[in-house]
């Protein structure tokens, strides 16, 4: 998604990042690089992820079909990659990777079109996908709130309506009632903070509503997540946060996770894109993705990060993927497959050194309609949605690449990145100066 200014996100990052370096303290030292790398184990959750509204297609009535009707994009929706009618075979294709957990999202405006009327043939949609994600071998992963909700909620005033509340819950006890059974992994709210941002932006609301947001969306967070363990004993509840380089992702999502603490089960990360010194200033674009600098070791930092915030607790990649421009190859020469090899020889080296990674999610299967644009290309199989009428599955070098890692539990032990880590990096402007990651020689 677009994001505020660049100058003003540079000089919030470069601030921040100042502030730690100097206030800080020295850091732990952490463990020597083994020469080998130990495979994640039988138990650890390989999947892939989308959303409703990015994917799905014959989309309802919704703030973004509106914000689409509204001219607010680059591209129209059109019906998107058509999950609706393509998801059984989208599924095999899951299934042929050798995954084990299949993220959707429930889309509020395709099965409560109306205040207080929640349509049969919606719910059937996802109990059907639900069935087939089951059959295939996987286990859902079912996100209640992935930005999207009901166009008459819209014309309620949005997240700046107090009364969003209690509507947003009726409808997230409905969604629970109706899948509990199937024993999903939850997620309540979609990188909530980043949440908060877009409806700011496209809404035209005033920051002062972010607060108030904020404190809504924690506390339908709170009360769905007490609902959904009566419904579903042993249930895992979270609420995944995109985390922030420059050090600031304490000052970005810490409010908000403050107040819902608690009440995760557990820490459910998206991590894509890193930041150094030499490209803080050249490369970071919120409009074009694929220029973004990508770090695959800033994995390790934001899983280390969160380790130390939450300790002991259960840490799962929630998303994790790497765009380009219409599938062209990338200015920086990173392949899909190289790129994913490496992020996950991270993961490894982050499970060796004790930390609590019990699962990681693909971005995305398919390529999609990324929240207003179809030029920033993340499938695993690439789709053109805007010139092949086909909509055909096209797999990219990641495919067997995944296939590969899931069958092995990972990369080869003596496996090696093909980009080094990068010196200082922003992800984690103090530990990364102070005591970097290596790679053994």
């Amino acid at each position: 998604m677009r994001s505020p200014s660049r100058r003003r996100v540079l000089a919030t990052l470069a601030a921040t990042t100042a502030a730690l370096v100097i206030g800080a303290g020295p850091a732990a030292a952490r463990p020597a690089p083994p020469d080998r790398v130990a495979p994640l184990g039988s138990d650890f959750l390989w999947g892939v992820a989308a959303s409703g509204y990015q994917s799905e297609g014959n989309a309802p009535d919704s703030n973004w079909s509106r914000y689409v009707a509204e001219g607010k994009t680059d591209d129209p929706y059109r019906n998107s990659v058509d999950f609706y009618d393509r998801f059984e075979s989208d599924i095999q294709l899951a299934k042929q990777l050798g995954v084990k957990v299949y993220r959707i999202g429930i889309e509020w405006a395709r099965i409560q079109p109306r205040p207080g009327v929640w349509d049969e043939d919606g719910l059937r949609f996802y109990d059907n996908v639900i069935r087939a994600i089951k059959a295939a071998g996987m286990r859902p992963m079912l996100t209640i709130d992935h930005w999207v909700y009901p166009g008459w909620e819209v014309d309620r005033g949005g997240w700046n309506n107090p009364d969003i509340v209690p509507d947003w819950l009726a409808n997230a006890r409905t969604v629970v009632d109706r899948f509990a059974a199937a024993d999903p992994l939850w997620v309540t709210f979609n990188e909530p903070i980043f949440y908060v941002v877009n409806e700011l932006r496209q809404q035209g609301l005033p920051i002062t509503a972010a607060t108030a947001m904020h404190e809504r969306i924690a506390q339908a967070h709170n009360a769905i997540y007490d609902y959904i363990h009566a419904k579903q004993p042993g249930a895992q509840v979270t609420s995944n946060v995109a985390y922030t380089p420059a050090g600031a992702e304490d000052v970005v999502s810490g409010s908000l996770l403050d107040k819902i603490a608690a009440k995760l089960d557990y820490i459910g990360i998206d991590y894509y894109y890193g930041l150094s010194p030499d490209t803080l200033a050249s490369s970071v674009d919120f409009a074009k993705l694929w220029n973004n600098p990508l770090q695959p070791e800033g994995i390790y930092y934001a899983l280390e990060h969160y380790s130390r915030k939450f300790p002991g607790k259960p840490l799962y990649i929630v998303e994790n993927g790497m765009p380009t421009e219409n599938g062209k190859p990338r200015a920086d020469g990173y392949r899909r497959g190289d790129n994913l090899r490496d992020t996950v020889y991270w993961l490894q080296r982050a499970k060796a050194d004790g930390m609590n990674v019990i699962g990681y999610n693909y971005w995305s299967l398919t390529d999609n309609y990324e929240w207003g644009s179809y030029t920033p290309r993340f499938g695993l199989y690439t789709v053109d949605a805007l010139t092949d009428p086909t909509l055909t599955r096209t797999p990219t070098d990641a495919v067997p690449a995944y296939t590969g890692i899931t069958r092995d539990g990972g990369v080869p032990g003596d496996y090696r990145p093909t980009r080094a880590p990068v010196a200082c990096s922003l992800v984690n402007p103090l530990g990364s100066c102070t005591d970097p990651v290596t790679v053994p020689q």
